[in-house]
């Protein structure tokens, strides 16, 4: 088991497969990108498995979500999630993507064992997510989605975060779309994770503003805590059902207080959470020869000092020292 001192379990495993990514995000990275990890800090196909297992197996791991950077930049994905599905017992498996790509690859993911997909898009207008993105690559994303669907990659999830003068008005709109499309929205407050740290919490769209905007056109009403869970969305009915929309409020109304997750970086580091500033070194481990006994006290060690929360709601908090490419959502 994997318990902190404040009583919280994290069965809750977030996989970063690389730093890498085919998008440039103006809220994640700068135009020019990062310097990447070099490929032999990467973690290797075995190594990656092997961490899961043991979370698994001894750790009382159980659901395991693959992201990035772009966790389809991964050449050994398809293999990865087919050797994580075939464990026993067998976690829950998810990937959050930016979709692009994922019209070639849904349907090989789906048999390989992914039971469903996030994808990240934040508007229904080509020329704004070339703004957001820097990138042309609107029409893939929503390919990716129709892909991940027709695949039975279900419940798709679609992220979107909102951004004041960019997009903050397109909240009604992309809930009708989703809706249409049978895919379930969740909107994320934009977090201090940009590389070239130009957030601020002055002026951002947060969760009462995307509420309200969504309510000038739908009837929201409150699914309630018991089905929440120790998820990070609040979740509304539509119209009453049986459509549904999530806010994951992470500045303003923070959920540290229910976190059930644990992070392995994509070289092979456990963070307690995106905004920790230290990290435990699993990877050294490894490559020493340590058995699994080892790495299993290493982990739960790690997770016991993990602190209460991470203070997003306070204007002063200060940035993590690592871009989200390289932590994983």
């Amino acid at each position: 088991m994997l318990i902190d001192t404040y009583g919280r379990v994290a069965t809750d495993l977030r996989v970063s497969l690389t730093d890498r990514c085919n998008l440039r995000c103006t809220y994640c990275m700068p135009e020019e990108g990062l310097q990447w990890l070099a490929k032999p800090d990467l973690l290797t196909d075995d190594e990656i498995v092997r961490l899961i297992d043991i979370a698994v197996r001894t750790l009382g791991g159980e659901e395991v979500r693959f992201t990035g950077g772009e966790p389809l930049l991964r050449p050994g994905l398809v293999g990865i999630v087919e050797r994580v599905a075939a464990l026993d017992p067998r976690p829950r498996t998810s990937l959050t993507t930016n979709g692009i790509g994922l019209g070639r690859t849904a349907a090989a993911l789906k048999a390989a064992g992914l039971d469903r997909v996030n994808v990240s898009l934040d508007t229904l207008r080509p020329e704004v997510f070339k703004t957001l993105t820097r990138r042309d690559r609107h029409k893939d994303v929503l390919e990716g989605l129709r892909a991940a669907h027709q695949a039975g990659l279900t419940p798709v999830k679609v992220n979107t975060v909102l951004m004041p003068g960019l997009n903050e008005d397109e909240a009604p709109d992309l809930l009708a779309w989703a809706i249409e499309h049978d895919y379930e929205l969740r909107f994320i407050e934009q977090m201090p994770l940009d590389a070239q740290h130009g957030w601020k919490r002055e002026g951002m769209v947060t969760a009462g503003d995307i509420l309200a905007a969504l309510r000038t056109r739908f009837q929201l009403t409150p699914e309630g805590a018991d089905e929440r869970g120790s998820a990070p969305a609040e979740r509304w009915l539509v119209d009453g059902g049986p459509h549904r929309v999530g806010v994951i409020a992470s500045v303003t109304r923070p959920f540290c207080a229910a976190c059930d997750r644990t992070r392995l970086t994509a070289d092979g580091q456990i963070r307690t959470c995106l905004f920790a500033t230290e990290e435990t070194d699993l990877r050294g481990a490894l490559r020493s020869g340590a058995p699994d006994e080892e790495i299993a006290r290493l982990w739960r060690l790690a997770m016991w000092g993990k602190k209460a929360g991470a203070g997003l709601d306070d204007p002063s908090f200060i940035q993590p020292d690592r871009p989200m490419s390289a932590i994983g959502g």
